[in-house]
């Protein structure tokens, strides 16, 4: 199995950990980074902005993705302008629509035009993927984050939607799709079979591919020996009947 930095598709840590993407950024594999309201959050992220620009001074020769927070369309467009203009290494996410299903296309075109590097998320259909194709500018660089983690737990195989995105990718050659909703180790194999471009993945998970290559019947003895130290430690006893 091929090692993380041998990979042909590029490695994006998802995340808003300060001190974790530091650390990340020291790794050749991790190409790149991305984040989101959500994520912000959780980490207890206060002030936007600030954490934005405190990542930036940080990661200066990698791309990071920062995402608009508005659900109106036009404020979406000026908050991308924007954040566009915190650095050079911005990528900007979109959400393919707002929360009113009101489609985010038309700002998209725009914002291309303008050579503005949307990361367009919260992508679910081939047919989300066609409207963006059409429209990004054959010369600016352009993202389609395809949520591939969420649309299998759906109960719907991913993999051929990735497969036909790819293939429409080609019309716009400096579109790259990303495969995003990671849930193990694996799907960045499968990515980089299939001939994804991108992955983003999530700190938590990058911390498994320490396992990567990992021999199967010594993780067994591995995962047995932690059963049996976790049930001597926590004092389990059955009395058994005389």
């Amino acid at each position: 199995m091929k090692k993380l930095n041998d990979l042909n598709i590029k490695i994006f840590a998802d995340g808003a950990d300060l001190k974790s993407i530091k650390n990340l950024n020291k790794y050749d594999y991790i190409k790149g980074f991305t984040t989101n309201p959500s994520l912000m959050k959780k980490a207890g992220i206060k002030d936007y902005k600030e954490f934005a620009l405190e990542l930036l001074r940080e990661i200066k020769n990698k791309p990071i993705s920062f995402e608009v927070f508005s659900d109106e369309i036009e404020e979406m467009e000026k908050q991308a302008e924007e954040i566009s203009s915190w650095g050079s290494n911005v990528n900007v996410k979109i959400p393919i629509t707002n929360t009113r299903k009101d489609s985010t296309v038309e700002i998209i075109e725009r914002l291309s035009k303008k050579k503005i590097i949307c990361n367009i998320t919260a992508i679910f259909t081939l047919k989300q993927v066609k409207e963006i194709i059409d429209v990004i500018d054959i010369s600016t660089p352009a993202i389609l984050s395809i949520f591939a983690g969420r649309i299998a737990d759906t109960g719907v195989d991913p993999i051929k939607i990735m497969k036909n995105s790819i293939e429409l990718s080609k019309l716009k050659p400096k579109s790259e799709i990303l495969w995003a909703s990671t849930r193990e180790t694996l799907n960045i194999y499968q990515a980089e079979e299939m001939g994804c471009h991108i992955i983003t993945v999530p700190h938590e998970i990058l911390k498994k591919t320490n396992y990567i290559g990992e021999d199967l019947e010594e993780f067994s003895l591995k995962t047995v020996k932690g059963f049996y130290t976790d049930a001597q430690e926590a004092g389990y006893k059955i009395n058994f009947k005389k």
